[in-house]
């Protein structure tokens, strides 16, 4: 980030025109100064699915075909004109390094169009403003556990704009240990919303999963995919078929299990004032469920509301409201940075 004087005399209400492209969301949204969305236009790319999987070069296509129709999409919503936009900001990193170019590049060349400060921005810092969308009131301290397809990490805000990192995934994050154990057990891809739908109509104590031990606080679920890989090879067909809402439900509370033991290490650790879930994986009722009644009484627990849990442009804006404030910015020469680190 750079300190930019020309940027010092801001708008008393400002307004960011934000751009997410990490992976397979295309989003572009318009956020004003107290959080406040005017518009979060978001298209998933559903031609994933027939793979299992995102695959980046279709993901890299997707973002350029969308792109500029959902920001026409995004500006018409907040109802305002292109010279009512006093900033842009698009996420540099992490992700997937063609699809971060799209947004980049677009970012760069929309704000340089129309004489805009612009700034790149932290996708796991935009998932932890997510919860000031609904939320703004909230002031920091604040843990966070950030649970999503590629990333499970504890994050303790200090104050706006510093963390600390106490740890993360070792292996596979819990989105991945969702979708990947929804793959062995033949559900579609993303699996994490139908092994969510299937389990609360399953038993939890069906079967026991292992739940990994790792040190301080740190998680791994890829045990757990391996675990579930031989118990279904030791089952025909018909079991699996017969009781997959139990298996869901068994797989679904190992995974639940180690994120509430690691959040609850890092909770007595810390003593916040303030606990928040966000992510993709936050949307998952269980997940929800537990927490809410293991921190409900000891903490204030917050969750971002289901449209802001997914990747989404919002969040984005969110973030660069707070450093357009501060005077950051982005220069010419930034770009993508596929494996940026938070702190």
């Amino acid at each position: 980030m750079t300190k930019a004087k020309w940027w010092v005399k801001l708008p008393a209400l400002m307004r960011v025109l934000a751009f997410e492209t990490s992976c397979d969301e295309t989003s572009v949204a318009v956020v004003e100064d107290g959080f406040r969305v005017l518009s979060n236009v978001t298209q998933t790319h559903v031609e994933h699915a027939k793979f299992g999987g995102v695959v980046p070069e279709l993901a890299s296509r997707a973002h350029v075909r969308l792109i500029y129709p959902l920001t026409r999409v995004a500006v018409e919503k907040a109802g305002i004109k292109l010279n009512e936009i006093d900033g842009v900001a698009f996420t540099r990193g992490p992700g997937l390094i063609g699809s971060l170019l799209v947004g980049v590049v677009f970012g760069k060349t929309f704000a340089q169009a129309l004489k805009l400060p612009f700034l790149g921005v932290n996708h796991l810092e935009g998932h932890l403003f997510s919860v000031f969308l609904n939320h703004p009131e909230l002031k920091p301290p604040i843990l966070y556990l950030l649970v999503s397809g590629g990333h499970t990490e504890l994050i303790y805000m200090k104050d706006f704009l510093q963390y600390e990192y106490l740890g993360g995934t070792m292996d596979d994050a819990a989105g991945e240990a969702f979708d990947k154990g929804g793959k062995l057990l033949g559900l579609p891809y993303p699996s994490g919303p139908i092994i969510d739908k299937l389990a609360k109509e399953g038993d939890r104590e069906f079967h026991r999963f292992p739940r990994a031990k790792t040190p301080d606080f740190e998680f791994s679920f890829s045990g757990l995919k391996t675990s579930l890989l031989y118990y279904l090879r030791k089952k025909d067909k018909e079991f699996v078929k017969n009781h997959i809402q139990d298996i869901a439900a068994s797989y679904q509370e190992a995974i639940v299990d180690m994120l509430l033991e690691k959040t609850l290490k890092a909770f007595e650790k810390l003593k916040p004032p303030t606990l928040a879930v966000v992510g993709g994986v936050s949307l998952n009722s269980r997940l929800r469920e537990v927490f809410t009644e293991k921190f409900g009484k000891m903490t204030k627990i917050y969750f971002p509301e289901p449209r802001y849990c997914t990747d989404n442009a919002a969040m984005i804006g969110a973030v660069a409201l707070v450093r357009f404030q501060r005077g950051e910015g982005s220069g010419l020469d930034i770009s993508a940075s596929p494996n940026l680190p938070l702190v």
